[in-house]
């Protein structure tokens, strides 16, 4: 036993940490400019009062919500389509895409209708302020226009990342920010003739950049990809059989996002009882927790595929010094960016608001987030490993039996401990903690070689 254990600890990859950099940095530039996104809804937003700043973070929270049903769909189809790539069945990725865009339709019409007719009823037993709710709704109504672009985004987002060609996602969002912060700011304050829409403004401003994004890749898709290499969109083989065998991964990914922001948006619920000063604090401290995820994301997505890819090459026993190497270069990513707000924290507060109150209460919790995101550091990229591997289904409970757990945290710090701000962002460092444990657990025990997708 002892013996066996070394051997495996000792187990190198032939996946290089540069081979890893080439895939995830092009995605963390795309979260960079993502991240100009939200930073720049949040400080316009900061400008115009607590109310459109709470709102902002409700609205954004709920709407990403939603999105992660398709986010989650386009990573299924992500793993499954690396896996065609390893065992070098290229004319196979074509049809996992052509399925992907055709339910993704499907699913842009339901969500739609949900945040247009369902969300006034939720929201109305579940914000305590009147204005906070109001300004909620109205961005929500605008906001609900762009899940047609944002989920047929997703799908070229899952061909481009499973081949591991990423460097469209950077160019694709920055294009995104670009025409995101010209019109925040032509919207929200009414510049260069527009009308002043404050929040509505956000929220359109949103809607057009994603439907610029989603223009762009079908233009870079058409100059760069030959279709036939891959039998792209043809449509003509849809069969409900193909359909079930990519939900199969899917589904438990699309439950595992939307839980996992449906809960965040719980977090907010409960941090807004503390009051609307404590949920704009948390609106900004949201967005720096952005920033700080921001390599977590870009090396989690290479862990999917490169998992994944691994195991189609019949490489399985690489697979925990890849992920290794992956926590090790993530780690020293959010590392280097958390030195930075604890050094200066209350320039990053600055940048947001100019409320000395919020900033004042504003340091304590971002020292506490920039903790947690280095526990999330490894954590997120060993839980991206179990669903590299084709286990959704194992991800997904681990999930939702650390999200319990989280939520149930929060819930006893607000309503039963009484806690401050501060306290209750803790809550981050038993999510990121308890992730770890239980993901590099499970890849421990070797149950998910040899996965089918």
């Amino acid at each position: 036993m002892i013996n066996l254990s070394l051997h495996f600890s000792m187990t190198k990859t032939t996946i290089t940490y540069s081979r890893i950099w080439n895939v995830a940095y092009p995605i963390i530039l795309g979260s960079v400019a993502q991240n100009l996104i939200n930073f720049t809804d949040t400080a316009f937003l900061g400008r115009v009062g607590e109310i459109a700043l709470g709102a902002g973070a409700l609205g954004g929270i709920f709407y990403l919500a939603i999105m992660m049903l398709g986010l989650g769909f386009g990573t299924g189809a992500q793993i499954i389509i690396a896996r065609r790539y390893g065992e070098k069945e290229l004319k196979k990725v074509g049809p996992v895409v052509d399925h992907s865009i055709v339910f993704l339709i499907l699913l842009s019409v339901i969500t739609f209708s949900l945040l247009q007719y369902g969300m006034d009823a939720l929201l109305k037993v579940t914000v305590q302020s009147e204005a906070v709710f109001k300004a909620t709704v109205e961005y929500l109504n605008i906001r609900s226009y762009g899940v047609f672009f944002a989920f047929l985004n997703m799908v070229f987002r899952a061909f481009y990342v499973g081949l591991a060609k990423t460097k469209v996602i950077t160019y694709t969002t920055f294009v995104m920010a670009a025409v995101n912060i010209v019109l925040d700011y032509v919207l929200i304050f009414g510049k260069w003739g527009a009308p002043e829409m404050g929040i509505e403004g956000a929220a359109l401003a949103s809607v057009i950049a994603e439907a610029t994004a989603l223009l762009f890749f079908f233009i870079y898709t058409s100059a760069t990809i030959k279709f036939a290499d891959y039998a792209l969109f043809r449509f003509v083989h849809i069969t409900f059989r193909q359909m079930i065998s990519i939900l199969r991964i899917s589904v438990p990914m699309m439950m595992q996002s939307f839980i996992s922001l449906s809960v965040w948006f719980v977090f907010f619920l409960i941090i807004e009882k503390l009051g609307e000063a404590s949920l704009a604090v948390s609106n900004i401290i949201r967005s720096v927790f952005v920033l700080l995820m921001m390599p977590i994301w870009g090396f989690a997505t290479a862990t999917n595929t490169l998992v994944s890819y691994l195991i189609g090459l019949k490489q399985e026993n690489e697979v925990m010094a890849l992920i290794r190497k992956i926590a090790v270069l993530t780690f020293a990513g959010v590392a280097l960016i958390v030195s930075f707000g604890l050094v200066f924290p209350k320039l990053v507060m600055e940048v947001y608001t100019n409320d000395p109150t919020l900033v004042e209460m504003g340091i304590p919790v971002l020292y506490v987030v920039s903790l947690g995101a280095l526990f999330l550091s490894i954590g997120f990229i060993y839980f991206n490993g179990v669903s590299g591997t084709g286990k959704t289904n194992i991800s997904l409970t681990i999930e939702v039996i650390v999200l319990s757990i989280y939520l149930f945290y929060t819930y006893s710090q607000v309503y039963i401990f009484g806690a401050d701000i501060t306290r209750t962002w803790t809550a981050e460092l038993v999510y990121g903690s308890l992730l770890a444990i239980f993901s590099f657990a499970y890849l421990k025990t070797n149950r998910w070689k040899h996965s089918k997708v």
